[in-house]
Order: C-alpha cells, then structure tokens, then sequence
C-alpha cells in the first residue's frame, strides 16, 4: 500500500470538519506564502498536499491558474466541488501526474514530511517547476512557537503505538538548514526562507475537537485508543488557551523555504 493511500484514509476520514473548520484556519498561512512568492494573476501554481482547496482558493483569488494533488479523494472530491475547471487529482506526490515543466509555482503547505520519500517528492515537484519558478516548501515551526505542538499535539502522541522497533527519527523540519538540505539535496536551490505567524482559533471546546480531530494523526490515535481517551486528552489541553468567552485561541508559527530549479533565479 502506498504512501498516499494510508495518509490518505487517514486525512478523508472527517473530509467536511477539516475543510469547513480546520482548513479556514490557514487562510493567513496561505495568504502570506503566496505574496512572498509574488503569485498573482496568470501564475501557473501547483499546490501538492492540496486538501481541499483552501490554498488553490486563494492563489485563485490572486488571479492564479490552479491545480492540486492530495492523496485523499475525500478531499479532492471537496476540492474539485469548490473549484470547477481547475486540474485536481488524487494520488503520490512522488510521481506527480503532470507534464515536465508546467507550473510557474509549487507549494506544499505542511504536506512534503508525509512523503513516503522526501527526496522523491522533491525532485518531482522540481521536475514539474518551470525554469524561473519557485518551489516552496512550509511546515510547523519550533515546538515552543506552536501552542498546538507544544501543549495538544504531546497528548495525541502519548495515545499513538510506539514506533517499530530500531526506526530513528528524522530531524524536524522546522530545525535550521533541515528544509534547505533536503531540498538541495533534490537539485533545489533554497534562495528565500522565512516565519509566520498565525493563530487559530475556535469559538468553543466543541468546534475545536471536531477541528483537531480532523487531522491525519489525531485518527490514527482515535483508532488506536478510542475517541473518548483522545478526546478526552485533546480537550484538556485547552483550558490553558480558552478565553473568557469560551473560545478557544492558540498562537502558532510557520517556516518556509523557497528554492528555484537548477540554472535559474540565483543561480552562480
């Protein structure tokens, strides 16, 4: 079974929380990527990891063309619902189902780590990147800039099965140098990088767990442990970040890194 079928059974499991709920979240997140890569009418962008739309969404807002790949058909049946005429295909972004050298922009906003193979992925994304183009890669920043990482994420883990025995960790992507050396590694050039930040917030308890839950990992922990424990466990993590309201706000920061195909922009 391949990378993009168990993430994406994982990912479509809650398909409508995420994309209704979770995704909106992200907005600030894409709107900033997209103006540092300047992504604005007639731009041709890729967004690999797509879910279901949020990013291609607002690069369509700035006038882009847009295509997506996710490797959940839940989400791309969301996706292709909510952006009509647009390219979206279901399946792994190491072997990408688009022509050499068709897009001037590709992105993957918190999406290249699930890569079964990174570099694979990598090299795909710069393979379909046109010469002059930006390939951008964007992941959660430092544990202790991420409310979300640091304090709900740890609860979630603690109910996951222990990795298989002898399986080393790889280094987070959001240590200094980690997205640049995988990327030049796949024959990227990293010229850009920088940090977002972004909040997100909830109105209530109840409309955060259907959020949380959402994600890829918090079912696999749900399938593991029950939905009761890991709720359970996510919920009391929140009471930390809930205002007087009842809502629910937690700060996080993003990383990314844009790199440009070999004999382009930046090139010695």
């Amino acid at each position: 079974m391949g990378t993009a079928a168990v993430q994406g059974e994982l990912w479509g499991a809650r398909a409508r929380d995420w994309a209704e709920i979770q995704e909106p979240a992200w907005r600030p997140v894409y709107e900033a990527l997209l103006g540092n890569l300047n992504v604005g009418a007639g731009t041709r962008l890729l967004d690999i990891g797509c879910g279901a739309g949020g990013a291609l969404l607002a690069a369509r807002g700035r006038g882009a063309q847009v295509a997506g790949l996710d490797a959940s058909q839940a989400l791309v049946a969301v996706a292709r619902e909510r952006l009509p005429g647009s390219r979206i295909e279901a399946g792994e972004m190491e072997t990408l189902p688009f022509e050499d050298a068709s897009f001037d922009v590709v992105t993957g906003f918190n999406a290249f780590q699930f890569a079964g193979d990174l570099g694979a992925a990598l090299r795909e994304a710069r393979r379909v990147c046109c010469p002059g183009g930006q390939v951008a890669m964007l992941a959660w920043g430092r544990k202790e800039d991420c409310e979300l990482c640091a304090a709900t994420l740890p609860a979630v883990l603690a109910l996951l099965p222990p990795p298989p025995a002898g399986q080393s960790a790889s280094a987070p992507l959001s240590d200094p140098g980690v997205m640049e050396s995988a990327m030049q590694s796949a024959g990227l050039r990293p010229r850009e990088q920088g940090e977002i930040d972004c909040a997100f917030t909830y109105p209530d308890a109840a409309t955060a767990w259907r959020a949380i839950s959402s994600a890829g990992m918090v079912i696999r922990a749900i399938r593991h442990a029950g939905e009761e424990a890991v709720r359970g466990a996510v919920l009391g993590t929140l009471a930390a970040f809930t205002r007087p309201d009842g809502s629910i706000r937690q700060r996080n920061r993003f990383r990314w890194v844009a790199a440009t195909p070999p004999g382009v922009l930046g090139a010695a």
